[in-house]
């Protein structure tokens, strides 16, 4: 009995020299996290100048989506083409992790952005809301009897929870901004910054970048503490700084939807790929080898030329035409209809080679078009007539090591000057100015001298873009490319194809205008931080 009682002190007082030894290291951690690492003066602190530093660095998840972890992977086909299309030829990259929406954006969803902006902006500003009302009219078909869609798909709640389409890709943008400023008005409404007042319409509707640039003039109820000893006590405005606003919604990057759609999360074992997912799901076959699921079809697609759901009484895939945004089985990130149902928008400015010359093999994109707030000869930042802030590409710094102009959207893909250095442009002005000038309008192109040559242009003002693809016939007759800077990148199966384009590598284009009855999107976010939650 006394040895067990012995042994029971002994545990005891072990369990307090832990517990003593925590507190003692919360005590350190919670010192430390309170002072600077290189001076030793305290944060938030106004006696110590007050410097402030965010108590909540790590983002939360916004709603609707879901984290992806990052990681290298195999981008494109690493088995035969079909098609011989080969415009997504194998190559490994590395992808950032990030935020992405767990569906397609649904009608219901997309009806509350067109209610909100007719509410906000109808009156004052209509033709923003007709910009972004979805075409429905898309659904028809010169031999098919679709009137139905045309009238019920979009406005009907039968609908409500189906992929919405008839979406042009600068109407899913508008889309991602609209639900940023939503979430972040929430955010600001829920922690007593600003007042929830449904009178903030038109030029003063909270705007995320307008609020940040210190221009909205909605009704503020607090603010942040200020540990600024000049500011006498005075609450601030929320700042990048603190952490509590989020990111910007945004449409995902062809790398990272690739990437998402694979879901190597779910494939792999000690750092090894065991198996290059062909669909979004392991294995060749269309069809599930669950035994409870056993032969069922995994993705909303036509089986062959007729048969776009199969045969009553034993029905395939189910669906003619969409199927609900959370239908079938999601893949190992989570999400939803990544093959099959409508294909996607994706932000990239569409090329038939993904990589050129090797690219760069981290987070790969094209379509980068650097801009800056355009501002006036105080420094204040500009708005428009409908209270968004202005924005401009920023000017051309030829000293920078790592771009020579804002649009950098045919980086070695045609456009020579974007990758030659100032030697270049010095030739292009010469000697007297007079050549330069001559020269620069024959980079730039010459609209007399387009028309009189009959060429169709399809990339707008960028002439460099249209010399690398336009080409003559061999009858001299003139071929465009559908292939231009207002093309982007459609990624992922729909309704109406077949297994082939099911393939998470299969990539397609389409207008940046246009909408079409089996394009829809799903939006993304950037994760900032750590890459593993």
């Amino acid at each position: 009995m006394m040895r067990n009682t012995k042994i029971k002190q002994m545990k005891a007082l072990r369990f307090s020299c832990l517990a003593v030894v925590a507190l003692l290291m919360l005590a350190s951690c919670s010192k430390k996290a309170g002072q600077s690492a290189v001076t030793g003066w305290n944060y938030n602190d106004p006696a110590w100048g007050g410097f402030e530093v965010s108590l909540n660095p790590e983002q939360p998840t916004a709603p609707g989506l879901v984290f992806i972890e990052g990681g290298s992977f195999v981008m494109g086909r690493v088995s035969e083409d079909t098609r011989y299309q080969w415009d997504n030829i194998a190559h490994t990259v590395t992808v950032s992790s990030f935020y992405m929406d767990e569906t397609e954006v649904s009608n219901r969803s997309y009806r509350e952005f067109v209610y909100w902006m007719k509410r906000a902006y109808g009156e004052e500003f209509p033709d923003k809301v007709k910009a972004i009302y979805p075409d429905t009219a898309a659904w028809r078909d010169r031999l098919a009897w679709r009137e139905s869609f045309v009238d019920n798909y979009f406005q009907s709640p039968s609908y409500d929870e189906y992929p919405v389409v008839g979406v042009s890709w600068e109407q899913a943008q508008a889309f991602c901004v609209w639900r940023t400023d939503r979430l972040n008005e929430k955010v600001l409404v829920d922690r007593g910054i600003i007042m929830l007042d449904q009178e903030n319409l038109g030029t003063n509707a909270f705007q995320t970048d307008v609020y940040l640039a210190g221009k909205f003039e909605g009704e503020t109820r607090g603010g942040m503490t200020n540990y600024d000893p000049s500011a006498g006590g005075e609450e601030r405005p929320v700042r990048s700084t603190d952490g509590i606003l989020y990111p910007y919604y945004r449409l995902p990057t062809e790398a990272e939807w690739e990437y998402a759609a694979v879901g190597l999360i779910g494939n792999t074992y000690d750092e090894r790929v065991i198996e290059h997912k062909t669909y979004p799901w392991a294995g060749q076959s269309l069809r599930s080898v669950n035994k409870k699921y056993y032969g069922q079809f995994l993705a909303n697609f036509k089986r062959s030329r007729g048969d776009a759901m199969g045969v009553a009484g034993n029905l395939n895939d189910g669906w003619d035409y969409t199927c609900p945004v959370k239908w079938y089985f999601p893949n190992d990130y989570g999400l939803y209809n990544m093959a099959g149902n409508v294909s996607e928008w994706c932000m990239d400015v569409y090329r038939k080679v993904v990589n050129p010359l090797g690219g760069d093999d981290v987070d790969p994109f094209r379509g980068n078009i650097y801009r800056t707030y355009a501002v006036d000869e105080d420094g204040e930042v500009l708005q428009g007539d409908d209270g968004q802030l202005v924005r401009k590409e920023v000017d051309p710094d030829f000293n920078r090591r790592n771009y020579r102009q804002a649009n950098n959207v045919n980086y070695l893909d045609g456009d020579r000057g974007s990758n030659l250095n100032q030697d270049y442009w010095q030739e292009k002005k010469g000697e007297d100015g007079e050549e330069g000038e001559e020269s620069m309008a024959t980079e730039e192109g010459d609209e007399e001298e387009g028309e009189a040559s009959d060429v169709t242009t399809l990339v707008g003002e960028d002439a460099n873009t249209n010399a690398m693809y336009t080409r003559e016939a061999t009858d001299k007759s003139t071929i465009s490319s559908l292939v231009n800077n207002r093309v982007r990148v459609v990624k992922g199966g729909n309704w109406n194809d077949r297994a082939y384009y099911l393939q998470s590598a299969t990539r397609r284009y389409y207008d940046q205008d246009k909408s079409t009855s089996w394009i829809g999107f799903r939006c993304a976010m950037d994760n900032l931080g750590s890459n593993v939650k």
